[in-house]
């Protein structure tokens, strides 16, 4: 059920013109902030069941200062005995750079690929590479539960963006595996996203009722995008939920001061939206 301020007059009537099976969204705005050339597949999805999505994307997907230390760890694939791709942009990323270099699946065919999640997964095989590991739950440490007994001895390439967690190499290490860490791609914060989302909150017809978070960064970007003023006062996100992927973003968000008023239970872009419907249904 709606919580904060009441719910507007469009939400209430358009709820009653649409199925609240096809359409459980109808007249819930939703604020994406993925960045820009990955908030199709969630934004198509949340129209789909009736949602009024605003894209203001709080992170932006860079090229690293140097790719050198990617170049090199690709040259010496067949030293390593594991590949690890914590993102769909370290897989994206890492197979441009095969590309240039002219080097052929076959040259990695010998890895055996962990892989955080399924849309990790997906991409990685949609490149023709098999992955051996998926962990039980989309998180770091869920990684290193499903790696550490395999990795002892072993020589491992964790192929991430330049900021990131530190559980899965420090872990595999204490787990006698040997990691080489390697940054495909960079995360920053759009500027041209600040005045956008700055605005949307202040029109009552743009704000909206619900922000998605699916990453630290972005939670950490979106208070960044605020400002510090506007991001300390409880009257700028007042009666807007928050709605977390997972409990690393959880985290962040309530140590950035922020609620998590819907936590995906699978923490995947679809539990997400799962979450996001399930927040909205009539309440008996």
């Amino acid at each position: 059920m709606w919580s904060g301020h009441s719910c507007p007059l469009t939400l209430t009537m358009s709820k009653r013109k649409k199925s609240p099976t096809s359409q459980p969204l109808s007249g819930v705005r939703v604020l994406v902030g993925r960045a820009r050339h990955q908030a199709g597949a969630l934004s198509t999805e949340l129209r789909k069941l009736g949602a009024d999505v605003i894209e203001i994307p709080f992170i932006e997907i860079r090229k690293p200062k140097s790719f050198k230390p990617l170049d090199q760890a690709l040259r010496n694939a067949d030293s390593y005995d594991w590949l690890i791709l914590t993102s769909a942009n370290g897989v994206e990323a890492m197979w441009a750079r095969t590309a240039r270099l002219r080097i052929k699946n076959e040259a990695l065919q010998h890895l055996r690929v962990a892989a955080i999640g399924p849309a990790t997964k997906k991409a990685i095989e949609e490149r023709g590479i098999s992955v051996d590991v998926v962990p039980k739950e989309y998180v770091a440490e869920s990684v290193v539960r499903s790696l550490k007994k395999k990795v002892a001895g072993k020589r491992a390439l964790l192929v991430r963006a330049k900021v990131a967690r530190d559980v899965i190499p420090r872990e595999l290490r204490k787990a006698g595996a040997q990691v080489d860490v390697v940054e495909a791609y960079e995360t920053v914060i759009p500027q041209s996203s600040r005045r956008r989302l700055q605005s949307a909150l202040k029109n009552p017809k743009r704000r909206p009722h619900v922000v998605t978070f699916t990453s630290s960064s972005t939670a950490k970007n979106f208070v960044e995008l605020l400002g510090a003023r506007q991001a300390a006062k409880k009257s700028t996100l007042a009666g807007i939920r928050m709605a977390s992927i997972g409990p690393v973003t959880s985290s962040t968000l309530r140590e950035l001061g922020l609620s998590v008023d819907i936590a995906a239970k699978e923490f995947t872009i679809p539990g997400l939206i799962d979450a996001i419907v399930q927040d909205f249904q009539p309440k008996s």
